[in-house]
């Protein structure tokens, strides 16, 4: 060796473990992210996800959680890098090496640990998110819907991530030559981060922030909305979670430096000790896999409350098919439909059919105004015709329902579910109603709601009321309402998608529309502008609303969205995951790509526990200590980069997400909470899986530090 290049060279070989720590880190930060993005903005995954709607807004909030841990990951990855080979660059320093020299090779270096990391991480995300979807179609559910299309532009910001990464590298690298001490550069690998003082409180307002930052961020855009009648940027109601955040912290900083048991457990004062002297980096770290748990098991919870929910939801139906139609439309009605059924078998025993009315209700419309960036505000106007919804007569109700509702003239019954809740879904009080054709109207007295989810939303009127409100109404303005039970439902799929089939068939253009499409604000807008955007398919394409389709009768858009959807019980259960596949299999592949962060970030850290502690451990060795000590220390770090963030990240999203469901409605369905058991025992099974790998970490440190320990230590 007779030049610089050659013996940096050389001490690069024997620090190849080391530089495949960052390579691996850096590609595995910018793999997850570009995976991410390019599920994210897949025009298949795009379709399904309306725009601003609920489901896009968690896909959002989990990738932001994500882009966070994946940069503090990858920073944390540099730093560490840069701490073990400070040694180096200040001994060179010290021999007389110039900073000029050091810098260009430790630059070639990130050059191309960069270029190969950055660049493998961002051209296998679209394979990887490929492949993955690929195994859910073959051996979860398989639809047309299924097939997975990627949009070239989702990796503009995987660009911009793999830069940052690259850029971050460079920074930190010249800013460790640039240290002016040789001797502080020397000793910067063994400097600790201690935390300071942390004072016994700081446990209990942690706790107190996340749940105050919880309720905050969860009620703020509801009193954005309702109270300041301002809708604002995302953003803003995002700011109101940060005090969850800082709970999180002070939990994690009591947790590393106090822990949680009273007195003191001596046994373990090697283990704390150096828990504590790597504080500050144990708790970011550990801040980190906490958010990535909480994430992935908010996206996992999504898939078995749906699923579950719905289901309950299906069998507690009191009818076993259901569908109505425009009375301008020819459906089959019951002659049809049990000549249909005998040629599969099916025994219809009950049958009910009425007629309801499509009549306009009184009510406050919002009018809004678009400030720019910052966000829109609203003032809303009553409206003695704001918009429609079905009326039916009480005789009529009893009929299709079994119930046996007497209403006093002059009152109107909204319908709520069949718990007495969903308010926020259905139509309201009204205190005015009007025939759309005749103009003439009646002023009535709301009610005591009715209860039956499968009508939810709509109205029921005294018989006489409804009589003199719907004469001289058109068929457009008329809806027929059919419910029937068969013998064996069971044994009825085949004959529900023949039903279903024949009702899409005979159903004309007319009705192609999907469920907020209202006649009353159609023909209201029409007289003030001319026009009804809800009729227009290229209105509701560049809207990100659904465009309702024949053809497509077995998308998600058709099954959820049309208006005229019928409710087939056999059916809808039987069909559920196809037709919801995109949604599942969407927050399935986000679960395991922040589970996938997890491990990565855990085994990481605890694999940087004996390369930092290698030499206290062999101290500890020399000066007689047992082997099955030894591996109890090391057992209580990985035990606390592992538990400590799993406890509280599954602790604060279980209190988040029950938060959530109560808040809906003030109340638990019995729907909800059979998918919280069902998501309990998905916790329990994910931890298991964590535990596995935690054995695992445990057994690679272990024999990283030349550690054996007996087998009843194990």
């Amino acid at each position: 060796m007779t030049t610089f290049s050659q013996v940096y060279a050389a001490l690069r070989r024997k620090s190849r473990g080391q530089y495949a720590l960052l390579s691996g880190c850096s590609f595995f930060s910018v793999l997850l992210i570009t995976a991410y993005l390019c599920m994210m903005r897949s025009p298949t995954i795009l379709s399904v996800l309306p725009e601003g709607g609920d489901s896009r807004k968690q896909v959002m909030m989990v990738f932001v959680l994500a882009v966070a841990g994946c940069a503090l990951f990858t920073t944390y990855a540099a730093g560490l890098f840069f701490r073990q080979k400070s040694r180096q660059i200040g001994i060179f320093l010290a021999l007389g090496a110039t900073r000029r020299q050091l810098r260009r090779e430790i630059f070639r270096d990130l050059g191309v640990l960069a270029l190969l990391s950055c660049a493998a991480g961002a051209l296998l995300g679209g394979p990887l998110a490929a492949g993955i979807w690929g195994l859910f179609r073959a051996f979860l559910v398989d639809s047309r819907e299924m097939a997975l299309r990627l949009d070239g532009r989702a990796y503009l910001p995987a660009l911009a991530f793999a830069g940052y990464v690259a850029a971050m590298l460079f920074f930190l690298g010249n800013r460790a030559v640039q240290g002016v001490n040789v001797l502080d550069i020397v000793q910067e690998s063994h400097r600790s981060e201690p935390i300071r003082q942390v004072k016994g409180w700081y446990g209990r307002a942690g706790i107190a922030l996340v749940v105050l930052g919880a309720l905050a961020g969860y009620q703020a855009p509801r009193f954005f909305i309702q109270v300041l009648r301002w809708y604002p940027p995302t953003i803003v109601s995002g700011l109101f979670y940060l005090p969850a955040l800082a709970g999180l912290y002070l939990i994690l900083l009591h947790t590393v430096v106090n822990g949680w048991r009273r007195g003191r457990r001596y046994q373990d004062l090697i283990a704390v000790s150096l828990m504590k002297f790597q504080g500050r980096q144990t708790v970011r770290n550990m801040l980190v896999m906490t958010l990535l748990i909480a994430g992935a098991y908010f996206a996992a919870f999504y898939a078995p409350m749906l699923s579950t929910n719905s289901q309950y939801s299906f069998a507690s139906r009191p009818v076993d098919f259901e569908y109505h139609w425009r009375a301008d439309q020819d459906l089959p009605l019951r002659g049809e439909v049990e000549e249909l059924a005998g040629e599969y078998g099916v025994q219809i025993t009950e049958w009910a059919q009425v007629q309801a009315a499509s009549l306009g209700g009184d009510g406050t419309v919002s009018l809004e105004q678009d400030n720019g960036a910052l966000g829109t505000t609203y003032t809303t106007q009553y409206r003695e015709v704001a918009s429609g919804a079905t009326f039916f007569s009480e005789s009529a109700w009893n009929a299709l329902t079994g119930q046996q509702v007497d209403l006093a003239r002059g009152s109107c019954a909204n319908v709520l579910d069949d718990q007495g809740g969903s308010r926020y879904l259905s139509g309201g009080d009204v205190s005015r109603v009007t025939n759309m054709v005749t103009g003439r109207y009646l002023s009535l007295t709301p009610a005591q709601p009715l209860r039956f989810t499968m009508l939810l939303g709509c109205y029921v009127l005294d018989d006489e009321d409804y009589d003199f409100l719907t004469a001289g109404l058109t068929d457009f303005w008329k809806q027929n309402y059919v419910c029937f039970n068969v013998a064996d439902v069971s044994a009825s799929y085949p004959f529900a998608v023949a039903l279903f089939h024949e009702i899409v068939d005979r159903s004309g253009p007319e009705v192609e529309v999907f469920d907020a499409w209202d006649p009353v604000e159609r023909q209201i807008q029409i007289r003030q502008t001319g026009s009804y955007p809800y009729d227009s398919r290229e209105y509701l394409a560049s809207h990100d609303l659904p465009v309702i389709d024949y053809a497509q009768r077995d998308s998600s858009d058709f099954r959820n969205y049309w208006l005229y959807m019928p409710q087939f019980r056999v059916l809808d259960q039987n069909d559920f995951v196809t037709t919801m596949a995109v949604f599942l299999m969407l927050f399935v592949f986000i679960a395991l790509i922040c589970f996938g962060a997890v491990v990565v970030i855990a085994f990481t850290r605890c694999m940087t526990i004996a390369l930092t502690s290698a030499r206290v451990y062999a101290d500890l060795r020399r000066l007689g200590a047992p082997e099955r000590y030894l591996f109890g220390s090391v057992r209580g770090q990985v035990s606390r980069v592992f538990l400590v963030p799993a406890l509280t990240g599954t602790a604060a999203i279980s209190f988040f997400y029950a938060m959530i469901l109560y808040c809906n409605d003030n109340r638990f369905t019995a729907g909800e909470l059979a998918g919280l058991g069902v998501c309990a025992v998905l916790l329990a099974a994910l931890s298991a899986l964590l535990y596995l790998v935690y054995r695992f970490t445990l057994r690679c440190v272990c024999r990283r530090l030349d550690i054996r320990p007996a087998k009843k230590a194990g």
